[in-house]
């Protein structure tokens, strides 16, 4: 059985792959709300590894949704980024 196949396995690594290439193709097309969303999703995919590389994908998450208006997402992203302090 493969890693991606056992329900009970979390695979980080291949969620970061995935999510940078989610990350690139909605940069190349512009689509800044799926770019807000990548960066909320590797900011809590590092969040038990890497303090800097969270504060960093949640400050631009921040940013974006605040520059978007999207409040919803502005207060789950800034709420996030509060419990790192």
């Amino acid at each position: 059985m493969t890693p991606t196949s056992n329900p009970g396995r979390f695979d980080a690594e291949g969620g970061e792959t995935h999510f940078r290439q989610a990350l690139a193709l909605s940069e190349e097309l512009g689509m800044r709300p799926l770019v807000a969303h990548c960066h909320l999703g590797l900011g809590r995919l590092h969040r038990p590894n890497s303090l800097e590389q969270t504060q960093e994908h949640l400050t631009i998450a921040v940013a974006m949704y605040r520059e978007m208006d999207m409040t919803y997402w502005l207060e789950q992203a800034a709420a996030e980024l509060r419990q790192l302090s």
